[in-house]
């Protein structure tokens, strides 16, 4: 009887269905060696011949996504089905977050890109087939948990920030959310399912620059009385004079370079250089 190494590429493809009727996506190549008895060379060369022929992707170095299928044209299966299971691998808290999330709780705008907020920090972008998953780092997780929630997917589950974490997040990684109008469009979208008390919870671990711009989009969305839980945060006991804010970062670095300021805002102290409108 030959070993099952003597015949690589047709012993990893056996390992790729069991896994896919297991409901795994993911697997390292250390413990595919291990499973299969294989050399380090022999699958390697068995996972590029499958590579080539779309049934298998190289994620990171040591690390592969099976491709169902039903995506082998396109050579890779949402990364929203697998996400959790990678993150799982790599040992990292995380939560797919800012346009996604937005989208999953309910806002009209579709993001492109996966957008996922881990800890500790991972590589800025994986490419998965056409997709891209795009990481951006939150140090104290711990302080955001009960803004996290868990969602179903197709294939197991997915952490997903709440509306309320979402709609601070967007302040935080204002480049990353579409621009300005694209945010407020989400404030619209989700204000009416914001719970106040629950953003104030999680607000407590955000910048006071975030806030203040929080609030002002609040208000602007016609949400002022749920803006009201965000006062009492930036007026904090023995914290430092607050100081105005861009409600968006400036394009330069520059400040001559800087639109002209068209309007202010005293309740949260935020410059406006340009009056955002809601994306139709």
């Amino acid at each position: 009887m030959r070993h099952v190494s003597e015949f690589p590429e047709s012993s990893l493809a056996c390992y790729l269905v069991d896994r896919l009727a297991a409901g795994r996506l993911v697997f390292s190549r250390d413990e595919a060696q291990l499973a299969l008895r294989m050399s380090r060379g022999a699958f390697l060369g068995a996972a590029e011949r499958l590579q080539k022929r779309h049934r298998l992707l190289n994620l990171t170095r040591s690390l592969y996504v099976i491709v169902p299928p039903q995506h082998l044209h396109v050579g890779s299966p949402p990364p929203a089905s697998f996400i959790d299971e990678l993150m799982r691998h790599e040992n990292r808290s995380y939560y797919v977050g800012l346009l996604n999330a937005a989208e999953l709780q309910g806002a009209s705008h579709q993001a492109i890109d996966l957008q996922v907020v881990a800890k500790p920090q991972m590589r800025e972008v994986l490419r998965a087939g056409p997709s891209k998953i795009v990481f951006y780092f939150r140090n104290d997780m711990s302080a955001i948990e009960s803004g996290i929630e868990e969602r179903k997917t197709d294939t197991g589950k997915m952490n997903i920030s709440s509306i309320e974490l979402t709609l601070l997040d967007l302040l935080r990684y204002p480049r990353a959310s579409g621009g300005l109008d694209t945010i407020l469009t989400v404030f619209s979208d989700l204000g009416p399912k914001l719970n106040p008390e629950r953003m104030e919870v999680v607000a407590h671990a955000f910048e006071r620059s975030v806030l203040q711009r929080v609030g002002h989009l609040l208000d602007r969305s016609g949400f002022a009385k749920h803006a009201e839980k965000l006062q009492p945060l930036i007026h904090r006991p023995f914290a430092s004079q607050m100081v105005w804010v861009e409600l968006y970062p400036l394009p330069s670095s520059d400040p001559d370079l800087a639109p002209e300021i068209q309007a202010l805002d005293e309740r949260w102290q935020v410059l406006i250089r340009r009056n955002p409108e809601r994306d139709e």
